[in-house]
């Protein structure tokens, strides 16, 4: 979906930037900005990189994000000042085909230790909407009223949001902690320790998430945001998402027509939408079809609207609400 957010202007990114650059909500070791202190210092993407650094870094490191709180990750572009402090960081870690500007910006950088999350588990390709008990096949890129598939994803049109899903998540982290290891050798078993411990819980969140959805009416449910292939195909079901839409935009009545039959036939009750975007698209698809509107979180970043402090918070948050919309309850 070429999907085109309500980015926050360029000056107030840059006085965003200026101000809080080392700061990352609920996942933070400081303000102090990449290459300037005596830790191993770290630049993330964004917010699902970024909690995998401090945990696995701990008191080792200095983690700063390139998405600010509240920032749409997707169309981020990549600030000058953040450019030259990338050249001060010892470490860099994205995920490749999420953000262009910031794979081309680490790509084209200094930096000695570059993690590629997306080279640390197998990625897939998802389909965006065109119907559900699908994933895993590679679907055309423009739905039948002309309307563009969605645009963010690795080459090959892999799906990147690896990070839904608890275990592909547990295999990144397994893979950063290596990183870091080799990186900065002088603390390797302490991040070798945080990151067994970091698996270990993200194996409990995947225990707790097949247990909870578990007895369900519906494998069905809608986002307005293609994001959780992978966790729909972990735990088998089926996301249908309101497929080549800008979520800002209302949808075509095509669209609402097919998923109000899709929800008559699946019994969904819910459309989903996510924090850091308008629930615009949400509201008219459920206004349409009969449906209410929840949350469900891609976590592609922290903000006092999200229903929870870090990942694990949110997941759980996002469990609740699913368990609800799919009778689990």
């Amino acid at each position: 979906m070429n999907v085109r957010r309500r980015l926050i202007p360029t000056s107030a990114v840059t006085a965003v930037t200026a101000l809080a650059l080392g700061t990352l909500s609920a996942c933070s070791s400081g303000s102090a900005a990449a290459g300037s202190t005596d830790k191993f210092d770290v630049v993330a993407s964004f917010y699902p990189m970024a909690f995998l650094a401090e945990r696995i870094g701990g008191d080792h490191v200095n983690v700063t994000s390139l998405t600010q709180p509240g920032q749409e990750p997707h169309d981020l572009e990549i600030s000058a000042k953040q450019t030259a402090q990338l050249e001060e960081a010892d470490a860099a870690l994205h995920l490749k085909g999420l953000q262009p500007t910031v794979d081309e910006a680490i790509g084209q950088s200094g930096v000695k230790t570059k993690i590629d999350a997306a080279t640390l588990t197998a990625l897939e390709a998802h389909g965006a909407g065109d119907g559900h008990g699908h994933e895993g096949e590679d679907h055309a890129h423009e739905d039948e009223d002309g309307h563009e598939g969605h645009s963010h994803g690795t080459e090959g049109g892999k799906d990147p949001h690896v990070w839904l899903d608890p275990v592909k998540y547990a295999e990144v982290a397994e893979g950063v902690g290596k990183a870091f290891e080799k990186a900065d050798p002088d603390h390797a078993a302490d991040y070798r320790k945080n990151t067994e411990t970091l698996v270990g819980e993200l194996n409990e969140l995947d225990a707790t998430l097949e247990a909870g959805l578990k007895d369900r009416k519906t494998d069905v449910f809608i986002t307005t945001h293609a994001s959780f292939g992978y966790f729909a195909e972990r735990y088998g079901l089926s996301e249908e998402a309101i497929n080549g839409l800008d979520p800002e935009s209302e949808p075509s009545a095509a669209r609402v027509k097919e998923l109000t039959r899709t929800a008559k036939a699946d019994g969904v009750s819910t459309v989903f939408y996510e924090t850091l975007v308008s629930d615009d698209t949400a509201k008219t698809v459920a206004k349409d079809a009969g449906l209410r509107t929840d949350v469900l979180d891609p976590l592609e970043g922290i903000t006092d609207a999200s229903r929870g402090d870090d990942y694990f918070e949110v997941m759980e948050s996002n469990l609740k609400a699913l368990q609800t919309a799919l009778g689990s309850a």
